[in-house]
């Protein structure tokens, strides 16, 4: 048994503005419910839902999206994109050689526009990658949680991928940024086949640490790092 990736979660003070925004930028539809605005995706590419939250933005942010282009000419195509539905250029110390630029979403939650001829995002989709803070070992922990494999693991670094290919999930190894507070990102699941207390144990046993659980059934835990993510708690969006 391995649980299905729903969704990642972005808590927001204004989630369906932010769906809006992300909903542009993807081409995709928004479908609302009491838990917020979602994204749906596909077997290649990762949801996004957004989460209404009164907790104010910390930087850095634990989690960020890379969005791929084909050309050059593309890339601008999407930063202009991204400036005309009410995000931002972003300075968080990346130098002019790199190559990516770094916007801001109008929640404030940074994300990469990646150039083209990137090989390690090579066919992974628009929404090319979900970049986290971590270490290998919760690289590890989320290859075998999800029954997804490991298509990148040197130097610390680690990256997994859906078997149906499309975006990539990684960790950029250590150091690790300090955590203050509860995560304002966080990965939503649902359990295949159905037994959550027999899926709970199994997390628990790859490394997970239960500390909640929620009044819908929904169980909260932690991976090896520390991150909160949610078992249960859209698996009716599936």
């Amino acid at each position: 048994m391995t649980s299905r990736l729903l969704s990642v979660t972005f808590d927001a003070h204004d989630p369906a503005r932010l769906a809006r925004f992300w909903a542009g930028m993807l081409g995709r539809e928004i479908v609302e419910d009491a838990g917020g605005a979602l994204l749906p995706g596909d077997d290649t590419q990762l949801s996004l839902r957004f989460a209404p939250s009164d907790a104010e933005m910390v930087r850095p942010n634990l989690m960020h999206l890379h969005l791929t282009s084909a050309s050059d000419d593309d890339q601008q195509d999407l930063v202009a994109t991204a400036l005309r539905l009410g995000g931002g250029h972003l300075d968080v110390g990346q130098r002019p050689e790199e190559g990516h630029i770094v916007l801001a979403d109008p929640e404030g939650y940074e994300f990469c526009v990646i150039p083209p001829g990137t090989t390690f995002l090579a066919g992974c989709g628009l929404l090319g990658e979900l970049a986290c803070d971590g270490t290998r070992e919760v690289g590890l922990f989320w290859s075998e949680a999800l029954g997804w494999p490991l298509v990148w693991d040197q130097n610390e670094e680690t990256a997994i991928q859906s078997p149906h290919g499309g975006t990539k999930v990684a960790w950029g190894g250590p150091p690790l940024t300090p955590r203050t507070g509860r995560n304002r990102q966080r990965l939503d699941l649902a359990v295949a086949g159905g037994d959550r207390r027999a899926e709970v144990d199994r997390l628990v046993s790859l490394g997970a640490t239960p500390f909640e659980a929620g009044t819908d059934g929904a169980v909260m835990l932690a991976d090896p790092d520390g991150n909160e993510f949610c078992l249960g708690r859209a698996a009716r969006m599936s």
